[in-house]
């Protein structure tokens, strides 16, 4: 625990959470719970995932084909959910990893470490770091950013925006970075590093959103020990015993209200349906309904389905140990909503002006050959995975709401899309998917059990899991967006 600095004497003063891994103080007097499942998740019952991966040898043969690490480690066992999906994501993964490009090896692994500590995401840190090692790094740069070259350094402002406010990023951004003198980036190299700062910042949406255990082995890489601190657990709140015995007792809870939530929901994508064959909205109420969301989602608090108390009443308990903050600078910078209090003009990305399809897709490929493709099939792939299926029923089109999830994440980014009707998100998500989808996606180290069980209780962990690709892959494309329109500004 005194690995970073601390003194033995300090680290006593604290105790390690045996199910978030989180450091808490001693003098909370806070009960540790015990950890949820043993398997790949906290979330999902181990046998489901065991089932998917037994009956599947196209998960085995894809692990071989692309897996870096040459295992099926946890985020591919919970990703074999949706093979179709996970061919996708291994493949542009390890091209953007091990595949030629503009960037030497060790710095791609370096650059997943900066930006997996963004969130505190020990999983992924400690994953990159063994690949780091393997692939030739410097072992020194692992004791934190002072010890690595300036030029990696310099990553360090649009690696904070990408992460948490991309709207800020602008071509001045770029214009520093590539014209540094010595220390510069050409223009490929920082597409490259863009391209893996956004993919391991949406990665670890879903590795906190789905509850992604740590892999069995001790966690220790060439004497760096790394402390996860999935930021909010039971154990924030286990002076409150029924707070705790509802989160551990998972989904066996308003089974009943959870199959009238399940027939209200269907009721509603049926008749939204017919209300767009019926009659077609104006482009003025659109943009008046974008702003109403946008302005609703200051409200959509995470933490909220426990107390209604702000953020900051936990902050105290919130600590960052030394082996992850090494890796970044300026920790406290964080998300902070798109539309801000009072303002009423809001600077709104409209999509139809800086589009992956038409913009995006033909810079990145210009720039750094074939990662667009690659890219492309896995957004496509992602945003029309269907199985017909909603729990319990069959044929069913679940369309309307996978754009509903899709572009509720654009619109907390402030990305609008002009021909959606943003009435729909209202009217499809309940507020307990709203908490969920605002934490995975900007605050990600504080999702927990209970806001994974509070929403759609009657659906099965696949089609939750389906979620969180979705989540994860509208995230990746909107941090893209911004920062390939900075780009595409520096070149004009």
């Amino acid at each position: 625990m005194n690995r970073g600095g601390g003194s033995a004497s300090a680290s006593a003063n604290y105790l390690l959470c045996t199910n978030c891994r989180k450091v808490l103080r001693k003098d909370k007097r806070i009960r540790v719970s015990q950890p949820l499942t043993r398997g790949p998740s906290a979330f999902i019952p181990e046998k489901e995932v065991v089932q998917a991966n037994t009956v599947d040898e196209r998960t085995n043969f894809l692990v071989e084909e692309y897996s870096t690490s040459g295992r099926l480690d946890n985020i591919t066992q919970v990703m074999s959910l949706h093979t179709q999906y996970l061919e996708s994501f291994l493949r542009s993964q390890f091209y953007m990893l091990r595949m030629d490009g503009p960037l030497p090896l060790p710095d791609r692994h370096y650059i997943a470490i900066m930006a997996a500590a963004r969130h505190q995401c020990s999983y992924l840190i400690n994953m990159h770091v063994d690949e780091f090692l393997k692939t030739g790094g410097i072992a020194e740069w692992l004791n934190g950013l002072e010890y690595v070259p300036q030029r990696l350094r310099n990553l360090n402002e649009i690696n904070k925006l990408l992460a948490h406010r991309p709207w800020l990023i602008t071509k001045e951004h770029i214009q520093k970075l590539v014209k540094t003198g010595e220390n510069n980036w050409s223009l490929p190299e920082l597409v490259h590093a863009v391209v893996l700062l956004a993919h391991y910042h949406a990665l670890a949406s879903f590795v906190f959103g789905s509850g992604i255990n740590p892999e069995r082995e001790p966690g220790i890489s060439n004497n760096f020990r790394l402390i996860s601190v999935n930021s909010f657990c039971v154990c924030d709140l286990a002076n409150d015993n029924s707070i705790e015995n509802a989160s551990l007792a998972g989904n066996n809870f308003g089974i009943v209200d959870s199959l009238g939530e399940l027939e209200a929901l269907m009721e509603r994508m049926k008749r939204l349906q017919e209300d767009r064959e019926d009659g077609e909205t104006t482009q003025e109420e659109m943009t008046t309904r974008f702003e109403k969301e946008t302005k609703e989602s200051l409200f959509v608090v995470p933490g909220e389905t426990f107390h209604s108390f702000p953020h900051s009443d936990f902050e105290d308990d919130m600590i960052i140990t030394a082996d992850v903050s090494r890796y970044i600078e300026d920790p406290g910078f964080g998300y902070e909503d798109f539309a801000r209090r009072g303002e009423e003009h809001l600077p709104t990305f409209r999509a139809q002006d800086y589009t992956w399809e038409n913009h995006g897709f033909s810079l990145v490929n210009r720039l750094y050959s074939d990662i667009g493709h690659l890219l492309d099939e896995k957004f496509r792939m992602v945003y029309n995975l269907t199985y017909n299926t909603m729990a319990t029923h069959e044929d069913v089109d679940t369309t309307t709401l996978r754009r509903a999830l899709f572009n509720y994440v654009h619109c907390m980014f402030g990305i609008r899309y002009d021909d959606y009707d943003y009435g729909e998100v209202n009217q499809l998500l309940e507020r307990s998917l709203k908490v969920y989808i605002k934490t995975v996606t900007c605050y990600p180290e504080r999702t927990t059990k209970r806001m994974y069980d509070s929403y759609w209780r009657q659906f099965t962990h696949s089609e939750k899991v389906h979620v969180n690709l979705l989540l994860m892959e509208a995230r990746m494309q909107a941090e893209l967006l911004y920062a390939l329109r900075a780009i595409t500004r520096h070149l004009t």
